[in-house]
């Protein structure tokens, strides 16, 4: 099992998640696809689902296609935590960029997403082990602390945000860990069982008359009268509308996408059980955890509160658990040190997109919906935004969003590959290394 030394004796390569879940069950064969239908959704994670749900209770005739089973990428291998996930540009970088009135829209969007997240899971009653315990975001710098309470004292006066400043000398009621400079608790985030909801989403779906078909990659997309052809395997489905909801996913058959997002590998790691006291000392208050470190590193305990969850940027694009197991080990024993020994049960890594101005997308591309570019922060950005296409796609007005209009654009010299990655990943592990 490579260099690793802290595997234990039943360690599985793949997602802890799925040890609750069988994604696998719900889905149907592509020999069983129908002739036509309304609406056709490429890529069945946590977008293609909601906008499938919004649609088949609209009265749409859906199916939702997966190269594997629905939910198999990002959607049942994330951290779980969730948050407004403001966007990347901040304020400031918004205003500049479309002034304030439109930057605020977006801020407050985010706010939204968060807001219709945990509604939609409380009044489904969806089994996903919804822990709204807040995050705490640890200062790695100890002027990341100052810009950090500039930051929440900014977003504060903008949106309903709620955040508390926390000292280095009180953080260990937060947090068991002396690594960081004080850092800030957002106390309307929260974490979720990603698995189990994205299993919740597809029974939703199916009980709306919504069809999920597994094994279904669809190997290309054409015009065909008032619709379009999509093929699959051997066979031709024809719909009136076309929802492309692949994200980190995308492949060579939807080219147009693919060369505008940037795919990144994010890898984690499940500890074993931890006794009762450590779970205590690491996590006093079941917070999601976060730091400022450009490589960017997530964590929290398990549903059952019995072990750690670590993630975070892997170094290359490929998936080599040999070397991310290192690297997120390392990261977690710095935090933690008192976790030195640990064993390791799970191991697992996902594709998430990043798009060149850091915002996601929304709309029609040739006549072709699509959502997709969370940039790593997909769980309530994918639900809520899934969910708004569709609603766009029904004709009602309530599909309305902030980021209506934006150009979704490329690069000219860029075809999908995210070659230059690992050089630059590593260049942002090395200015955390020096506080650049």
């Amino acid at each position: 099992m490579g260099k690793f030394r802290h595997y234990a004796a039943d360690y599985k390569q793949a997602p802890y998640w799925w040890e609750a879940t069988d994604l696998a069950a719900t889905c149907e064969s592509p020999s069983s696809l129908p002739d036509s239908i309304d609406v056709a959704i490429i890529g069945g994670g946590y977008t293609g689902l909601s906008a499938a749900l919004t649609l088949a209770r609209g009265g749409r005739s859906v199916v939702v296609l997966d190269s594997e089973t629905p939910g198999y990428g990002c959607s049942s291998r994330n951290g779980g935590l969730i948050g407004p996930s403001f966007h990347k540009l901040g304020l400031k970088g918004l205003k500049a960029e479309y002034g304030e009135a439109k930057a605020v829209e977006i801020l407050q969007e985010s706010m939204d997403s968060l807001h219709f997240l945990t509604n939609f899971i409380e009044t489904e009653k969806l089994d996903c082990d919804l822990h709204k315990t807040g995050r705490f975001r640890g200062a790695i710098r100890p002027g990341h602390y100052e810009n950090m309470a500039r930051e929440i004292e900014t977003l504060s006066k903008a949106v309903d945000f709620k955040a508390d400043m926390i000292s280095r000398s009180e953080q260990r009621a937060e947090i068991g860990s002396d690594s960081y400079y004080g850092g800030a608790v957002y106390h309307l985030d929260g974490h979720i069982h990603p698995g189990k909801f994205a299993q919740g989403l597809t029974t939703l779906v199916k009980q709306a008359g919504g069809r999920l078909f597994g094994g279904a990659r669809v190997a290309g997309v054409q015009k065909e009268g008032e619709g379009f052809a999509l093929k699959v395997g051997a066979s031709v489905l024809k719909a009136r509308d076309v929802l492309v909801a692949t994200n980190g996913y995308t492949d060579k058959g939807l080219q147009k996408f693919r060369r505008r997002l940037v795919p990144l590998r994010s890898a984690i790691i499940a500890t074993e059980p931890l006794s009762e006291d450590v779970i205590r000392e690491i996590s006093p208050k079941n917070r999601g955890f976060g730091e400022t470190s450009r490589l960017i590193v997530y964590y929290r305990l398990s549903p059952d509160s019995t072990r750690l969850i670590f993630g975070g940027r892997t170094f290359d694009f490929a998936e080599r658990p040999e070397n991310y197991c290192i690297d997120l080990y390392d990261k977690m024993t710095h935090i933690f040190p008192q976790l030195m020994g640990t064993k390791v049960t799970h191991s697992w890594s996902g594709t998430v997109a990043y798009t060149f101005d850091h915002a996601q997308h929304l709309g029609q591309m040739d006549g072709l919906w699509h959502s997709m570019g969370y940039c790593g922060s997909g769980v309530g950005r994918a639900t809520y935004f899934g969910n708004k296409v569709a609603l766009k796609i029904l004709g009602s007005p309530e599909g309305r969003t902030s980021l209506d209009g934006l150009s979704f654009e490329g690069n000219p010299f860029y075809t999908g590959y995210p070659w230059f990655l690992p050089a630059i990943i590593r260049w942002h592990a090395m200015a955390d290394k020096l506080g650049l």
